[in-house]
């Protein structure tokens, strides 16, 4: 299934029914009177978080979604019936948002998650509608109301609980292979990656989800390369696992180019916990990665962990740092989330 994280698409919630001038005309029935029925309520616009989807590719073939509009109202007092609501099915994680692509509407985080993006217009009143003592016969009705129309951007941010982040090259997706059920496509040629991809982590009886994103190069938040849309599929993750290629010509240069595209994309990624590690360590002899450790540990201000996915060096103690952190940001996330929550009342 061919991966789609962005579409735009048109909505339109249905028009309500008009109402009925009538009047009752059977033979024997004294001052029939007026029996014009309303018209009914037009259909909704909604939309809900569904499982066992993880792509928008339903809308990138149909981008038009128009609810039915309310029937008229009839005589002998006959109510229209109301149209039928339109439900966009949409993956967890997906935001919803206006037509200028900034302004939220709506975060789909949660299964059976559901809003109203546009409300149908309501049925106009019939003529039986506006009887009264001093008007016996009113020959008047209303039309219904028209339904809303906007554009909407939907933006899918996938819900992972770790996220790779590095240069093409750095062994992301070789590493996910290598921890995950997960087969993306590996090679040895850049931008390998051209979608997310991810994969259950199992440690130590914890499961965690791991996201890899395409590589990052310099000058990516100004478009160069795959550019860095993809990011925003790492700003749900709990903490970051950043691979810097051991067999680049300079392990610090590599990290800090990626560390500046992060911090320009902003959206609170630079805040993130970060846990970085030196790949492909296997092809390095000792007096290279010591020199590379080194350059990277000036650079990121910290011991890096050593890795190779080939060997499986370092992989245990890589997943057992993500699971440790993860743990630990959610036990704080609870603990805010009961301290926003407690009330001495």
């Amino acid at each position: 299934m061919k991966f789609l994280d962005q579409a735009k698409i048109f909505i339109r919630s249905g028009d309500g029914g008009a109402g009925c001038v009538s009047f009752r005309r059977e033979k024997y029935i004294e001052f029939g009177g007026p029996d014009g029925g309303d018209g009914g309520r037009g259909g909704d616009v909604w939309a809900e978080c569904v499982e066992g989807l993880n792509t928008l590719i339903d809308y990138r073939y149909q981008q038009h979604f128009k609810a039915q509009k309310g029937v008229h109202g009839m005589g002998r007092n006959r109510t229209g019936a109301s149209g039928e609501d339109v439900v966009l099915k949409l993956p967890a994680g997906t935001q919803i948002l206006d037509e200028d692509g900034e302004t939220v509407i709506a975060d789909l985080t949660e299964i059976g998650q559901r809003i109203r993006l546009a409300r149908g217009g309501n049925g106009g009143f019939g003529n039986a509608h506006f009887v009264s003592s001093t008007n016996r016969a009113p020959r008047r009705a209303n039309s219904g109301q028209d339904g809303e129309e906007r554009w909407i951007w939907l933006r899918l941010k996938l819900i992972a609980d770790a996220g790779l982040v590095g240069l093409p090259n750095a062994g992301k997706s070789t590493f996910l292979a290598t921890v995950t059920a997960a087969k993306p496509k590996i090679a040895d040629y850049p931008f390998t990656t051209l979608h997310p991809g991810l994969g259950v982590v199992r440690i130590d009886g914890r499961e965690f989800v791991l996201a890899d994103i395409p590589g990052l190069i310099e000058g990516a938040h100004e478009g160069v390369g795959l550019g860095d849309r993809f990011l925003a599929h790492v700003e749900r993750c709990r903490v970051i696992l950043h691979l810097v290629e051991g067999t680049s010509e300079h392990a610090g240069k590599a990290y800090k180019t990626v560390r500046e595209e992060i911090e320009a994309y902003e959206h609170g990624l630079a805040d993130k916990p970060e846990i970085v590690a030196l790949s492909k360590t296997d092809a390095l002899d000792p007096d290279t990665l010591k020199k590379q450790r080194d350059r990277l540990r000036r650079a990121c201000g910290k011991t890096p962990l050593l890795l190779s996915s080939a060997t499986g060096t370092g992989v245990t103690e890589a997943l057992r740092a993500l699971s440790g952190t993860i743990e630990e940001t959610r036990g704080d996330a609870i603990r805010s989330e009961k301290e926003a929550t407690w009330s001495p009342v």
